[in-house]
């Protein structure tokens, strides 16, 4: 005989699912991890994640621990919008380390290089709302920004630098030669493994949804894709409505952490704005352990994606390069605090 299939009525199914949502987040509660419930009008799903060891420091920004472990950098053949410069490739990464949760902000960036009268703000996006991130940040900007923090809170520097000119933030101002410590205690940018380690949280899917909407209706390309919807700001959702038809964001950089984090606490990883990595640009070169990309040269890597990027170019191993003077309003850093902390 074979198995009847059961209908249920439209009512019972919202009724259980509802029932089920109440249960996911009573284990979450009971396992110590934090529900996130999607805002009313959002097409964003109720997910849960396990809550990361956070570190708050002098300026208010936070920093979740991530552990060590091994991935698969770059993206499978078959991912839609693929580009071939992501051949996948094994990275193993040794030790922990602390990721910023969210994109360095107006906020920050006025903190620790305009009100010490260092430099000026360059943002060209939204420059007058501290709950943005920083843009039109060249390199050497970023690293400037990560040693003056450091440097604030009593840690030894990352980078060490010579011949640097011009004002942070302001104009064209460059650095002739920059190292790295690697046994520093202060603050620096992820590498490229890093930071795609950071932005996958565990997940394989162009996207880091911990729960996926079917991709078979979405686009990869310059449609609108709902698992991005859910976690980033693309140029499919850039003018942004509220739940009441009432604009809530114009075009340009959007405040931070008002999308869905990934699994480890992360927001923003996807879209915003790019971020700056430490590594100069070269095609990946097989299976490595602890990766920290060349020591040299003028085209550095920026991942995540912007606000007025299409889809494609948001997903978690989407990688492109720019210039390490250059700024653009869509272009943007966070920082990471190494294993010895």
């Amino acid at each position: 005989m074979k198995p009847r299939k059961l209908a249920i009525h439209a009512k019972t199914q919202t009724a259980l699912l509802a029932l089920i949502m109440m249960l996911i987040g009573q284990t979450a509660l009971a396992h110590n991890k934090v529900v996130v419930i999607p805002m009313a009008g959002d097409d964003i799903p109720a997910i849960s994640h396990p809550v990361a060891t956070t570190v708050t420091n002098s300026i208010g920004m936070q920093f979740n621990e991530l552990p060590a472990g091994s991935f698969t950098m770059g993206s499978p053949v078959n991912e839609p919008g693929r580009y071939g410069v992501e051949s996948e490739h094994m990275v193993t990464l040794t030790k922990a380390f602390k990721m910023q949760i969210t994109e360095v902000t107006n906020a920050q960036w006025n903190d620790v290089i305009v009100d010490s009268a260092l430099g000026a703000n360059p943002s060209t996006s939204n420059p007058g709302d501290n709950t943005h991130p920083v843009e039109n940040v060249n390199w050497y900007d970023a690293l400037y920004f990560a040693n003056r923090l450091s440097l604030d809170e009593g840690r030894s520097v990352c980078y060490t630098f010579s011949g640097v000119s011009g004002t942070p933030g302001s104009g064209a101002f460059a650095i002739t030669t920059v190292s790295q410590n690697t046994s520093c205690t202060g603050y620096r940018l992820a590498t490229e493994a890093e930071w795609e380690y950071a932005a996958r949280a565990g997940t394989t899917k162009a996207y880091a949804n911990p729960i996926m909407f079917d991709d078979s209706d979405t686009q990869t390309n310059d449609g609108f894709n709902r698992n991005l919807h859910a976690m980033g700001w693309y140029s499919y959702n850039d003018e942004m409505e509220n739940a009441s038809g009432v604009t809530a964001y114009g075009q340009g950089t959007k405040p931070v952490a008002q999308k869905q984090a990934n699994s480890w606490g992360l927001y923003d990883m996807h879209g915003n704005v790019f971020e700056w990595n430490w590594d100069a640009y070269e095609p990946y070169s097989g299976d490595v352990t602890d990766p920290s990309g060349p020591a040299s040269g003028d085209d550095r890597v920026i991942r995540g994606g912007a606000w007025n990027s299409i889809a494609r170019a948001t997903r978690s191993g989407y990688r492109n390069n720019y210039f390490l003077s250059s700024r653009a309003n869509h272009i943007g850093f966070r920082l990471v605090l190494s294993h010895v902390q």
